[in-house]
């Protein structure tokens, strides 16, 4: 069940207004000013923001998406299964220092994993003003996780009763959360009832359209006309799609008879039990306006004053704001923002915005207007960079609304701070000609102290592009990464993302000589940029492009004089790139190089310790007439230290010995340690030692070893014949047998202690018969195991697992051993980054004419 589409079609039914309802709940409930859900995505690993409450979209673009692999507070609540409490920016940066330098602001959070029955769907976040003890956060966390577990249950039923598989792929759909003082006489509220025809209104909502009650509306058509006669089949029509569960996205503007604006909301109950056919709908009429007389007053002051709401929308602007700003107050009135005023969507400027809608203290800068946007006021401003106009801009942030100030900078009476990277010598305005500048704020450097403490995380090649990927693109809007490798004086696609499928296999290779920007980018060391896709035709003439609208940078990538690749961001629009941007860029692309660099040397020691580890394992394993056996190794991705997993099928005695067994941690020791281990059994095992000895041999000779490691063991020999097993265990997960009629059980052995800790230990022995056509699994931890879940979950997973892989190809209908090996391993084979290696090992009896009869 996608929230929305690629084009940001609304998908009906129930789940769009389920969502929105919990957190406009969870905000009130639990005192926040901001909150939101995260969803699991299509995409395998990725988290999406299906619903905002309180913060403009735009602004909260780059934590839209989210890896549940990274270090971020709701990735750790999704994968972890935990709730995480972050009660100042103290604490949120002791944690997660890399979300820390992304909103560098003075508020807390919480975030609640969503569980419906035993399926993660994703996570209820919360955004609230920072307090000096947790212990004040937790009957705030106590609410949260009351509203998740309901959230989960319905989201578990919607799947239940039929519907698609709960997840979300589009953008976050921004909502309204519930004022806290709502302002008399300016708003009202109605319903409507589909079936009926019947709308009820407030007399609050009569006393705003000044009629009587009675006289407005007891019909659809007729509220229409009452809120505004020009807009009514705009209103119409949006009255019927929230009916079937597609309200409009944002507020509707609308305009009264005399034209002033009125924002108009409508939503569902969230109980919407079918949703074929129309259900009853809320709405909510709000005169944004301060009154003439109030209007008539600001229009007085010797300075613009605007007002925003918590989603970024312009509700009032007094006469001198909208001439600053250089846009009609009839066109300011209800429009995002950053969508009515360009100049204003630079990145600096949005963390401002950001840090008074999460820090609720006033903020102070300076902006820099276009002198094509102001110069025919005859404002003799001070000049900005490129030309521009400084404007200084005061926020005064409210529980609902947004109080800004706009002036002049040459007529400023008492010095605002400004940040300080405004205030260098960079933007090539002398410090005498600016305005007096202090210190409010570091967020416009966040995207380079973001970038660097993640790259520092990344140690292979795949892990730095995904670092970029999820940094870098978002904080600059891009929507395409393509990063090149050179080897051999050739370039070499190492990732991608937002290409069109098959645009770049012809760059694939490409020599470095070639006169392509990607290979003139590296030779010459300089990075290019292209404001449009014609910019890039003309330069490059003939070059293949992937869109006719948008715009690209190349950036090389050298660490310490040694070319490493180049790196391609594209935008979807034609875009310019200010000299801080281009600076920024290009030393985040050294950044990027040093990490490449590092990914290279240890991709390149890695693939050597891998081949030291394979070397460990069996090559082939010993083989009977009536007895198969399978192995799979799957070495950890995290980190290069080999592990001390393995396996072994060996001859004792007329039978076969399976083992299997793990090392305590990683490294060259444990790898060591793990050969001798190996050695030692097999040597017992050729002898025809019974299990128990074995195990008894093998922890003596551990503990004579003295390598400070200790080890768990798995001990089985089978008889292929008969099919008696003889059973000893040295802290070892148990075996799981499938019975050849599809049953499964996770086998009850006795067990000693591991491996290398007590001289005195003792391993019973237990015996089992293996039928003809039954399975016997012998795996190790790392199979089984997931941070924040307890061990018998994931063994009753493998166990599930293993009833449904089906039976050995020996029986009719059956698949081969190997194949089964191949689908329990399938899961953990396409996880990114695996904590531990992973051995499995797989025995069956073959099924003979004579075991039928």
């Amino acid at each position: 069940m996608t929230g929305r589409a690629e084009h940001g079609t609304r998908t009906p039914g129930r789940l769009d207004p389920l969502l929105t309802g919990i957190t406009t709940e969870a905000i009130s409930a639990a005192g926040g000013f901001a909150g939101g859900v995260y969803l699991r995505s299509g995409t395998p690993g990725l988290l999406r923001l299906a619903v905002l409450s309180g913060l403009p979209g735009p602004l909260f673009r780059p934590w839209s998406r989210v890896h549940v692999d990274r270090r971020f507070p709701v990735a750790d609540a999704f994968r972890l299964g935990v709730q995480v409490v972050l009660a100042d920016a103290t604490e949120t940066m002791r944690r997660y220092p890399q979300f820390a330098a992304g909103l560098p602001f003075q508020f807390g959070s919480l975030y609640v994993p969503v569980v419906g029955r035993s399926t993660t769907y994703g996570v209820l976040t919360l955004l609230r003003p920072s307090v000096s003890d947790t212990t004040e956060v937790l009957p705030d966390r106590d609410r949260m996780a009351q509203l998740a577990d309901d959230l989960g249950e319905a989201l578990w039923n919607l799947e239940e009763e039929g519907g698609p598989e709960v997840v979300w792929d589009g953008e976050p759909l921004c909502v309204r959360p519930l004022a806290s003082h709502p302002p008399a006489g300016r708003m009202g509220r109605f319903t409507w009832d589909p079936a009926s025809g019947v709308v009820t209104a407030d007399s609050r909502l009569h006393a705003l359209l000044g009629v009587p009650p009675g006289v407005l509306t007891d019909t659809p058509q007729g509220l229409a006309d009452a809120v505004a006669p020009a807009d009514s089949p705009q209103i119409l029509s949006a009255l019927r799609e929230t009916s079937v569960g597609r309200p409009p996205p944002l507020p509707l503007p609308v305009h009264a008879a005399d034209g002033g604006l009125r924002l108009l909301e409508l939503w569902t109950p969230e109980d919407l039990p079918v949703p074929s056919r129309p259900h009853t709908v809320r709405g909510l009429v709000l005169d944004p306006d301060i009154g003439s007389a109030g209007d008539g007053a600001a229009d007085l002051l010797p300075e613009g004053v605007f007002c925003l709401d918590r989603l970024g929308l312009i509700v009032y602007a007094n006469e001198r704001a909208a001439h600053l700003l250089d846009r009609p107050r009839t066109r300011l009135l209800g429009r995002p923002l950053g969508e009515e005023v360009p100049w204003l969507e630079r990145s600096a400027y949005e963390d401002h915005l950001r840090e008074a809608l999460l820090s609720s203290e006033p903020v102070h800068f300076h902006v820099v207007r276009p002198l094509d946007d102001g110069a025919r006021h005859g404002e003799a401003p001070v000049p900005g960079p490129a030309g521009g106009d400084w404007m200084a801009i005061s926020v005064y942030p409210g529980p609902d609304i947004l109080t800004c100030t706009i002036v002049s900078a040459n007529r400023v009476a008492d010095p605002v701070p400004t940040a300080a990277h405004e205030g260098s010598a960079a933007t090539g305005v002398p410090l005498s000609e600016r305005p007096a500048a202090g210190v409010t704020s570091m967020a416009p450097l966040y995207r380079p102290i973001v970038l660097a403490i993640a790259l520092t995380e990344a140690v292979t090649a795949r892990q730095v592009s995904a670092v970029v990927m999820q940094e870098l693109l978002p904080a600059f809007g891009g929507g395409r990464l393509a990063i090149y490798l050179l080897q051999e004086r050739h370039l070499y696609l190492a990732w991608e993302t937002g290409f069109p499928q098959g645009f770049l296999a012809p760059f694939e290779g490409v020599a470095l000589d070639a006169r392509i920007p990607g290979a003139e980018t590296l030779t010459t060391g300089r990075p290019l940029f292209f404001e449009s896709m014609q910019q890039l035709a003309a330069a490059y003439p003939g070059i293949p492009l992937d869109a006719t609208e948008g715009s690209r940078a190349f950036l090389p990538l050298i660490a310490s004089g040694r070319p490493v690749g180049s790196c391609i961001l594209g935008f979807d629009r034609p875009r310019g790139f200010s000299t801080e941007e281009r600076t920024v860029l290009t030393a985040l692309a050294g950044l990027i190089a040093h990490a490449m660099e590092k990914a290279q040397r240890y991709d390149s020691e890695a693939a050597l310790a891998r081949g030291l580890q394979q070397a460990l394992l069996p090559r082939r394993l010993s083989a009977h007439p009536q007895l198969e056996t399978v192995g799979r190794y799957l070495p950890g991705t995290q980190g290069m230290d080999v592990g001390g997993d393995w396996y072994d099928v060996v001859e004792s005695g007329h039978g076969l010995a399976l083992v299997i067994g793990d090392v305590q941690g990683h490294g060259v020791q444990a790898a060591a340690t793990m050969g001798q281990l190996r050695s030692a059994v097999r040597a017992f095992a050729l002898g025809d030692r019974s299990p128990d000895e074995v195990m008894s041999g093998t922890n003596h000779l551990l503990i004579d070893l003295d390598p400070g490691l200790f080890a768990s063991c798995c001990y089985i020999r089978l008889d292929p014949l008969t099919g008696l097993a003889r059973v000893a265990r040295a802290g070892h997960p148990p075996p799981i047998l499938r019975y050849p009629d599809g049953r499964t059980h996770v086998l009850d052995i006795p067990g000693g202690i591991v491996l290398g800790v007590d001289p005195q230990a003792h391993y019973p022995v237990t015996e089992l018969r293996l039928d003809p056509g039954a399975v016997l699994a012998l795996y190790t931890d790392g199979l089984v195991e997931r941070p924040g879940v307890d061990i018998d979950e994931g063994i009753t997973a493998l166990r599930v697992a293993l009833a449904r892989a089906g039976a050995p190809a020996a029986r009719p209908g059956g698949r081969s051993l190997a194949g089964i090996a191949d689908r329990l391993t399938a899961k953990a084979r396409h996880v990114a980054d695996r904590p531990d290696d992973i051995a499995l090992l797989l025995a069956t009896r073959r099924v003979t004419p004579r075991s039928h009869g």
